[in-house]
């Protein structure tokens, strides 16, 4: 898994625990945080929102944005690509609550399709990344993996326990397995691939 990044979306949901995100933390230049994650991550270089949770200490480093059709994930994320910065992880987006989670997810999609961003959203369990396509991972045996697909008519999969197809529920493409150290997608559309570490 490539893990070198422009740069880092910090979320206000879960903080993260596991070494993967922890590192990227540490590792990438520019970390910006989403409004209240600040307070998670006090050495973040800008905090992008409205300013309804952010502490009086941390207002120095604020970007308001007052605008409510879009979420601070969303104002964030068009910071960076207004910088070039169009490779980023974005952590802390799951947990606390499952309606910020599922939309944060869903969101990821959007900014590969809509925004041209090289995305991947990480969790203490693992990660996601959307694709469109054609596409090949790198894996190790039994490393789980789950398939969501965003449009597809067609899925193909070499290198799974199960063969994949077009899956019309979110649920059907998960739980499958590596059998090695590389899987591939041949696929029409655009699909999301969660990896467990």
């Amino acid at each position: 898994m490539e893990t070198t990044f422009e740069a880092v979306i910090l979320a206000n949901g879960t903080f993260p625990t596991h070494a993967t995100p922890l590192h990227l933390l540490r590792q990438t230049q520019h970390v910006v945080c989403c409004d209240g994650a600040v307070t998670s991550f006090p050495a973040a270089e800008v905090v992008i929102g409205d300013g309804d949770s952010i502490p009086a200490a941390f207002r120095d480093r604020l970007i308001r944005i007052d605008e409510q059709d879009d979420n601070d994930l969303t104002k964030a994320t068009r910071y960076c690509l207004q910088r070039g910065w169009h490779r980023i992880a974005y952590l802390g987006c799951t947990g606390k609550r499952e309606d910020h989670t599922l939309g944060n997810i869903s969101l990821l999609m959007c900014y590969f399709r809509d925004m041209q961003v090289d995305a991947v959203m990480f969790t203490d369990h693992g990660f996601f990344t959307p694709v469109f396509g054609h596409h090949t991972f790198t894996s190790r045996p039994g490393q789980q993996v789950s398939i969501f697909n965003f449009g597809c008519t067609k899925i193909t999969s070499e290198g799974l326990k199960w063969n994949s197809y077009a899956y019309s529920q979110l649920w059907q493409g998960t739980l499958n397995e590596a059998v090695g150290n590389s899987f591939s997608f041949c696929a029409d559309g655009y699909y999301l691939v969660f990896q467990t570490y």
